[in-house]
């Protein structure tokens, strides 16, 4: 986790040194967009979840904004069958939705026709599972360290590919699961 931390700090100061030939990015973005997880829920295995994520942005300073990111992903993920009453042994498919709501600063720079940006974001997740007689629903904190690169395609669009290492703590434990995004960005 510290390695994670002085990864976003490093970006952060690379970001911010390119300010003298950088220019001042839109005052405002939304994106929405597919995203993939690569996730388990501490119980299940560790699977891929396929959703989407939308977020906004809002510029507080030249390279300094504020972003509220909403995510869902779903999928079946595998649950041991120590965790289920119901016939066999080994594994069970999970019916699986992963929800999540953050919010945090965004540091980033315009550099031509690209944007790098890394973000720090902090809120809450909303875990949902099904398989045979067993159901659970359950709420943590969540958290996402990462970044990602706009690409300005028109005036008004870009396109984002980023990544993220988002971090959730269901069933007592700690998860720290990939989530990669990509789709369209409108700046206004």
């Amino acid at each position: 986790m510290p390695r994670c931390i002085g990864l976003v700090l490093v970006l952060a100061l690379v970001i911010l040194s390119a300010t003298g030939f950088a220019q001042t990015a839109a005052a405002r973005n939304v994106f929405l967009g597919y995203s993939f997880d690569r996730a388990s829920t501490g119980w299940s295995s560790t699977g891929n979840l396929s959703g989407w994520e939308l977020s906004g942005e809002a510029t507080a300073a030249p390279h300094l904004g504020f972003v509220g990111d909403l995510s869902t992903h779903y999928g079946t993920l595998q649950l041991p069958s120590v965790h289920v009453t119901g016939p066999g042994n080994g594994t069970y498919d999970l019916t699986t939705r992963v929800f999540a709501l953050m919010f945090g600063p965004r540091v980033s720079v315009s550099v031509g026709k690209f944007r790098p940006y890394a973000n720090a974001l902090v809120g809450v997740g909303h875990l949902h599972e099904d398989a045979l007689d067993y159901s659970h629903g359950e709420n943590a904190l969540a958290d996402a360290l990462g970044g990602g690169v706009d690409y300005q395609v028109i005036k008004q669009f870009a396109w984002r590919v980023q990544g993220d290492l988002l971090q959730t703590r269901y069933h007592g434990g700690r998860q720290e699961n990939a989530r990669f995004s990509t789709g369209l960005v409108m700046n206004f």
